[in-house]
């Protein structure tokens, strides 16, 4: 639980207060009550809390000493940027970000989410059960929130069951935008790609240059299949091997199924892996109502050109009486990320500054008045 404690060495900032949670400090504003932490990752902690202002519940996400690894801190700045623009009932809502007490010097930043009680991952481990209804009804809510996204020129490049936030009434909400890009179509966005290797799709595995909102769907059906078989279906150990286990799955492919690929080490690879019949997914998930079957196949495709997209999945016979395409607007407007990823520290820290100063439209006005 959430301790109330002395801030260390007595540097009491006006309105915060100090808790202490997993040997972790949290220094937050007074209207924010912490409950308990409720995850923790590589970034920091998370812990459940009340604003005691609106008596809502939200999750505090404390990212610890932001400068320190410049890709976090870029990130950061990425999923600021990002999440001020984007109003969609299926991607998670960033409510505030506390505004530190120097600008100069911040080290830490607190942002705050609404909150969700579980996300995908932990309720596919778990022993519920999942219906057909369930399993329609999250990749229902996935896609909308992807069509959204798609719609403002946003791929999201990390969907995975951990990365999508789950309630009691089954609402589905995408976060973690961190590696979120802007679609330009020219893959000059292809540095840092640390993107989950099992749902990673087939023309990022073989470092293709031209991607788009395909990568996505790959995602998706990944996330289906593992909602159906309660397990990821390409657990790959590393990138090669994990080649192997879509090919030996989906079938080797024609040449004109490879022609995409334009490395030719990687046209290679492929063309020499032993032949494969491929699996039914219908054999693989007996269980599973056979549109749900249908759809997947079709989001599973090796080459990224013959995949479904995400408007089609939205009118697939599967989501029958679900999709009403006058209730879910596009993005009023493209989002641009342009962020220079060889950005010095302090300029990363100023453009994050200015992101937190739109959360405390106050101090906003009276710096830019």
């Amino acid at each position: 639980m959430a301790t109330l404690v002395e801030p260390p060495d007595g540097v009491r900032q006006r309105g915060k207060q100090y808790y202490s949670m997993w040997r972790t400090l949290f220094e937050v504003d007074a209207k924010y009550v912490p409950i308990k932490p409720i995850g923790r990752g590589a970034y920091g902690v998370v812990c459940s809390s009340i604003n005691r202002e609106t008596h809502e519940k939200v999750a505090i996400k404390k990212i610890h000493n932001v400068f320190e690894n410049r890709i976090d801190a870029l990130r950061t700045l990425r999923e600021l940027k990002l999440l001020r623009h984007i109003k969609h009932e299926n991607v998670i809502a960033l409510k505030d970000v506390m505004l530190p007490v120097h600008s100069a010097s911040f080290r830490d930043v607190y942002l705050v989410y609404e909150l969700m009680d579980t996300d995908l991952h932990q309720l596919i481990k778990s022993p519920q059960p999942l219906s057909n209804e369930h399993c329609r009804f999250f990749i229902f809510q996935l896609l909308k929130g992807l069509k959204y996204l798609h719609s403002a020129n946003v791929l999201h490049r990390d969907l995975k069951p951990g990365n999508l936030l789950v309630n009691a009434n089954c609402d589905l909400k995408i976060c973690d935008f961190g590696l979120a890009r802007t679609n330009q179509g020219d893959g000059q966005f292809m540095t840092e790609y640390v993107v989950t290797r099992w749902y990673r799709a087939p023309e990022l595995l073989l470092s293709c240059d031209n991607y788009g909102t395909s990568i996505d769907v790959w995602s998706v059906g990944c996330i289906f299949a593992e909602i159906l078989g309660r397990k990821p279906l390409f657990p790959g150990t590393e990138c090669l091997n994990q080649l192997r286990l879509i090919i030996d799955m989906l079938g080797s492919q024609g040449e004109e199924d490879i022609e995409f690929i334009d490395n030719r080490k990687a046209r290679r690879y492929i063309k020499a892996l032993p032949f494969s019949r491929g699996t039914h997914f219908s054999q693989l998930y007996p269980q599973a109502d056979p549109l749900a079957v249908d759809l997947l196949q079709r989001m599973l495709v090796f080459d990224p050109r013959k995949r479904i997209t995400v408007t089609e999945a939205l009118q697939h016979p599967y989501m029958a009486g679900l999709y009403d395409p006058r209730g879910n607007p596009p993005a009023q407007y493209p989002i641009s990320l342009d962020i220079d990823d060889s950005m010095e520290q302090h300029m990363i820290r100023e453009m994050m500054w200015n992101e937190i100063l739109h959360y405390h439209p106050h101090q906003y006005a009276s710096l830019h008045g």
